[in-house]
């Protein structure tokens, strides 16, 4: 019984706030309006209007939000609209379920609302009705029109309005609460598109962040491999050289020697694995820095074309990179180039390489010619490649890598 009257007065309490709620939104409806014939006379709305549908989004989570609390429900948050243009803010879907869900609420909340302020007015008849005795003649109650003018009368009127209150507080006004938080959450609930569309842009984000992140930690790994392991190594194969000059003994001789050409190949390899890992040379010069080193060791012309990028992230510049690396490579390896030419261009949001050859073309994915690589390399930053070589030639390979703007 505790329980079933603790749950009648907590809903009552969602009915009261649901009611002063819709009394709100009943204000807010007009002043809508206002700003939207501010529009149509003097355009002065314009500046006003997406404000005002941006806080209309957030009164419907608001209590949407609320209204899951009361049903014990998990719901999402409405994705607030970033446009700042009427016609693009328009197209939103939360703004239009905004404005659909606003004018029910309104109405329903004021009807259920005057229910839940009902019940303290019963409370309030029933002391009255229990004190006529008290009151002057005049001033005596009368609950639905029944005069209370003796005990008898009294007691009746006094049974009913608690069986009444009863009725209403354990069974009628939870149920209401429950079915206006209900409507509440199927008005304002987003589609199961919207939902996918936000959950993708979720997942698109993180990605984005894990392989940040997994960039930084490459360049993190190389710094170290760079400045510790690949240093240490070169005193040890410096220390093993002095030794093998100092001793006099040919076997203790040899035995060096050998160890000395163990540290060098071991310093190979572990260059090697550091280019793999993150070129030291984008860490030293930068994207267009390194590019321009890669065009001077090439045996074949390369012509640059390079916009400064600015600052990019450590992925997406690794990625630009080996973009151009393995162009130029295939381009002087296997398709007899003479000349490469390399553009670099940046706008909003897009870093574009282009490596163009005129080589004999023919280009094939399948031929261990690398691409195959560029392509998981470049779709992990939700970029795109795309390779146009007939035979004959000529050979462009172009990259597109999503980047902050």
């Amino acid at each position: 019984m505790r329980y079933a009257w603790g749950r009648a007065w907590r809903a009552c309490g969602y009915l009261l706030l649901a009611g002063a709620s819709g009394l709100a939104t009943l204000v807010m409806m007009p002043l809508g309006v206002a700003v939207v014939l501010l529009i149509v006379v003097g355009g002065v709305g314009l500046l006003l209007l997406p404000r005002c549908l941006v806080l209309s989004v957030r009164w419907t989570d608001l209590h949407r939000r609320r209204a899951a609390r009361f049903l014990g429900e998990e719901v999402p948050e409405l994705p607030v609209p970033a446009a700042t243009y009427l016609r693009e803010m328009w197209r939103e879907p939360s703004v239009r379920r905004s404005l659909r869900w606003m004018p029910v609420f309104t109405l329903v909340s004021v009807v259920l609302g005057m229910l839940a302020v009902f019940l303290p007015g019963m409370v309030l008849n029933t002391v009255q009705t229990l004190m006529w005795w008290a009151l002057p003649v005049a001033l005596r109650p009368e609950p639905y029109g029944i005069a209370i003018d003796g005990w008898g009368i009294a007691l009746v009127t006094v049974a009913g309005q608690v069986l009444s209150f009863i009725v209403l507080a354990l069974w009628v006004v939870p149920a209401s609460a429950r079915a206006h938080a209900r409507l509440c959450l199927l008005l304002s609930a987003p589609t199961e598109a919207e939902l996918l569309t936000e959950r993708v842009d979720r997942l698109s984000r993180t990605r984005a962040e894990v392989v940040d992140s997994h960039g930084a930690e490459l360049r993190r790994i190389e710094r170290d491999l760079h400045d510790g392991t690949q240093a240490r190594l070169v005193a040890i194969a410096m220390q093993l050289g002095v030794a093998r000059e100092a001793v006099s003994d040919p076997a203790v001789a040899a035995l060096l020697e050998r160890a000395h050409q163990g540290a060098e190949e071991a310093m190979t390899e572990l260059r090697e694995v550091i280019r793999g890992v993150y070129p030291p040379i984008l860490a030293d010069r930068g994207l267009v820095g390194a590019l321009t080193a890669l065009a001077a060791r090439s045996a074949v012309p390369v012509r640059l074309d390079l916009d400064d990028p600015g600052e990019l992230p450590v992925s997406v510049e690794t990625a630009a990179y080996y973009v151009v690396t393995e162009a130029v490579s295939n381009a002087s390896r296997h398709a007899d180039a003479e000349t490469i030419s390399v553009v670099l261009s940046r706008s909003p949001g897009l870093l574009r390489v282009e490596v163009h050859d005129d080589g004999r073309g023919g280009a094939d994915e399948n031929s261990g010619s690398g691409l195959p690589g560029l392509r998981r390399r470049v779709a992990a930053l939700d970029g795109r490649v795309s390779v146009h070589s007939p035979a004959g030639g000529p050979t462009v390979i172009e990259a597109e890598l999503p980047c902050a703007s």
